[in-house]
């Protein structure tokens, strides 16, 4: 890997390299510790089912430049595919391993001259991705890109063979999508000036979006050509050509925005000029600072795969928000913020489980802002999202996952939102009726219908009905938390008590959560070992089985699930069965079966959780070796390093708690459950707050205890103030006992 990032321009940077290298005296010191950004390899998870990018972004960033290798296709949720042998352009924005595509917008292929297709193949060896910067040689093109980005903006630096006139591709019909079946633009407005262009548009894909951008050159456009329109194409596309006389070299800035075209010129020009290689650096000590704050000491290539997975964990949420503080909510009025940040591309049901709490202990500075936006968007569309990207409302998912988010925060000690507004949103999203986005839509919240039967019934839910009363337990629970912890207690009872609703569900005969029809029949025949899903083959359990769903209540009540099934050791056997007894399910990954150890799917999210849950039984080693051997089999140090959807943070956000040796299983509850660390030592240094050493001591693999600076802390509930605190986190580690 390290080659990819090396080989390009090795000419150039050699005078530099050898100003850098050290002297004899100096050789015989002990090596410093790798900066937290050197190890970092964005092409992790860019081969298979990972579906991340390669592009720069800035931490959080709005835009993400990024070679397209196609516009449809699940393959191509992001736009890239590793192995794919041509790219068709560079759009201004996308989202990391989600599972359906979206945005790629602005489509840009520079070449010296022009095609009917401007597709281009080039060698691998040219390929160079670090944070903050992406490179590329087209070979067919006779141009090296190069691409950067600001917050808001993105950057490119074009080199061509020659000079004389050069042609670029403005395609603004092209976007990522799944929607073939229909026309993705609505509508399209685009103007032209000498230095640049700039246009607005309706999107209608994922969700339906307003986009607006903003180009200038640092040459002026001596050439517009408008291309003839494709079969089925509602938007424009342009050559461009500029005339470089003896220079080789093209710059452009590109600015996006939610609101309008001087949105997107703010944005463009949020940071002036044209000292491409200055952003680079600046965008290189921003993810320095960044990802110093969690340090581990690990061989190279666990280094690598730490540090790219802290780099994915913080790509997302995206800032929405535009320099002047307007964004565009989900009812399509622009508003503004008049202090702080808001957030869009909240992947919610895969977050809330770990990538949230990432976010929480590492940069806590987001999180009052990123609550913020939940609470905003709940005042525009009436509820809390589910899946908002670009400022809308996709719907996609179950259950309403932003709930838990702002319990947290609130459990977790943030004050920078207002609470009585937020447990306001939070209960207007669990008492009303949710209303469909699209025809179909058979993920809602129907309260009405869930308070008459305590449960969702599976012939007239309409599907996903044992997930979907699972899921909404985990809301109930994270209401009445945080109207308990603002004095609300009639409230907290009420919630509470729904809270436990999928206790109905749970089958006397197979301990597993189980269909319940209107009159409280339990779903015949049953199996247990098929995965269902609502696009594929519609069932009761979402994107899993009712193996791997059966686990979802200790989300937020892990002791009441342990009780339910028997105490520690009938968790513990019903845990053993799952992991040990049942066989991988094959043929599924578009189901989210993949990265299996038995039943266990570490693919898809409803799984996460569910090895640290051999903390709360008999035999808690069982647990550490599983989440060792998972972190292990699952997360690589190359292209396919990342099984199953990377799921805009959450994926990644896993593998850096079970590095440090603690996970959120219940993360409304403001604490954690302890493991065993993957590494001898860690350090989190988060601005703000005293520094967390975090050791693992003794050579076994069995926690014998957890103390910080030598106070015992309970296994199963360390409390998120107490690590945030500071000190010397100590795992004690045994060699596991056969009984």
């Amino acid at each position: 890997m390290p080659q990819r990032r090396s080989v390009p321009f090795i000419a150039r940077l050699l005078p530099l390299l050898l100003m850098l290298l050290p002297t004899a005296g100096q050789a015989a010191q002990e090596p410093l510790p790798p900066s937290p950004v050197e190890p970092v390899d964005p092409f992790i998870g860019t081969d298979g089912t990972g579906h991340t990018f390669p592009g720069p972004s800035r931490p959080f960033g709005m835009i993400q430049p990024g070679p397209d290798n196609a516009d449809t296709g699940w393959e191509y949720t992001s736009g890239y595919q590793y192995r794919a042998p041509k790219i068709i352009g560079f759009s201004q924005n996308r989202a990391s391993g989600t599972g359906i595509p979206e945005l790629g917008d602005l489509l840009l292929q520079p070449g010296l001259e022009r095609r009917a297709d401007m597709a281009s193949t080039y060698a691998k060896a040219s390929e160079v991705a670090r944070p903050g910067y992406y490179a590329v040689t087209l070979a067919d093109n006779g141009v090296r890109v190069e691409l950067t980005s600001t917050l808001r903006s993105a950057w490119h630096r074009y080199t061509f063979a020659q000079g004389g006139r050069v042609w670029l591709l403005v395609d603004l019909q092209h976007g990522l999508t799944f929607r073939t079946d229909r026309q993705p633009v609505l509508s399209v407005a685009n103007r032209f000036t000498r230095w640049g262009f700039a246009g607005e548009a309706q999107r209608r894909n994922w969700t339906t979006r307003h986009l607006a951008w903003a180009v200038r050159f640092d040459h002026p456009i001596a050439a517009i050509e408008p291309i003839p329109a494709r079969p089925g194409d509602a938007a424009p596309r342009f050559w461009l050509g500029f005339d470089l006389g003896q220079g080789r070299r093209l710059q452009a800035r590109v600015g996006l925005s939610t609101t309008d075209r001087a949105g997107a010129r703010a944005n463009r020009d949020e940071r002036g000029g044209w000292d491409f290689d200055a952003v680079v650096a600046e965008s290189a000590r921003e993810w320095h600072a960044l990802l110093g704050r969690a340090r581990i000491s690990a061989p190279p290539a666990q280094q690598r795969i730490f540090a790219t997975a802290l780099y994915h964990a913080f790509l997302h949420p995206s800032v929405i928000s535009d320099v002047d503080g307007r964004w565009r909510g989900p009812d399509q009025r622009i508003r503004r913020v008049r202090r702080g940040l808001r957030y869009s591309t909240l992947s919610l049901w895969d977050t809330f489980r770990a990538a949230q709490p990432l976010i929480t202990l590492l940069a806590p500075e987001r999180v009052n802002d990123i609550v913020a936006t939940l609470i905003d968007h709940a005042e525009a569309a009436g509820r809390l999202p589910k899946w908002p990207i670009w400022g809308g409302e996709t719907g996609t998912m179950i259950g309403e996952p932003a709930l838990p988010v702002i319990a947290e925060a609130w459990a977790k000690g943030f004050r920078g939102f207002d609470g009585r507004r937020a447990l306001a949103a939070m209960v207007r999203t669990s008492t009303r009726d949710a209303q469909p986005l699209y025809p179909g839509d058979t993920s809602l919240s129907l309260w009405s219908l869930y308070d008459r039967y305590g449960y969702y019934p599976f012939d007239l839910a309409g599907g996903e009905a044992v997930s979907r009363t699972l899921e909404a337990g985990i809301g109930d629970a994270a209401t009445a938390r945080m109207a308990r912890m603002l004095g609300e207690e009639r409230l907290a009872r009420r919630f509470a008590a729904r809270a436990g609703s999928w206790r109905r569900l749970l089958d006397p005969e197979t301990r597993l959560a189980r269909g319940r029809d209107s009159q409280g029949r339990w779903r015949t025949p049953f199996d247990p070992l098929t995965p269902t899903s609502p696009l594929n083959n519609p069932g009761d359990y979402t994107e899993a089985n009712a193996w791997q769903y059966s686990w979802t209540p200790a989300l937020h009540d892990p002791r009441g699930l342990t009780a339910a099934l028997g105490g520690p050791a009938g968790l513990r056997a019903l845990l053993d069965r799952f992991f040990f007894a049942l066989k991988p399910t094959e043929g599924a990954a578009y189901l989210g079966q993949e990265a299996m150890i038995g039943q266990y799917a570490h693919g898809n999210e409803p799984s996460h959780h569910v090895a640290w849950l051999y903390a709360f039984t008999d035999r808690p080693g069982t647990g550490h070796a599983l989440v060792s051997r998972i972190a292990r089999d699952f997360y690589r140090d190359r292209p396919d390093g990342i099984i199953g959807n990377e799921d805009a943070g959450q994926m990644s956000a896993w593998y850096v708690f079970a590095t440090l040796g603690f996970y959120p299983v219940d993360p409304a509850s403001g604490t954690y459950v302890a493991g065993l660390p993957l590494v001898t030592e860690a350090t989190l240094r988060v601005p703000g707050r005293q520094v967390l050493t975090i050791r693992r001591e003794g050579e076994g693999d069995r926690l014998a205890r957890v103390t910080l600076d030598r106070q015992g802390l309970p296994p199963t509930r360390m409390p998120h103030r107490a690590l945030v605190a500071g000190g010397v986190l100590r795992f004690a580690a045994l060699p596991v006992t056969t009984p």
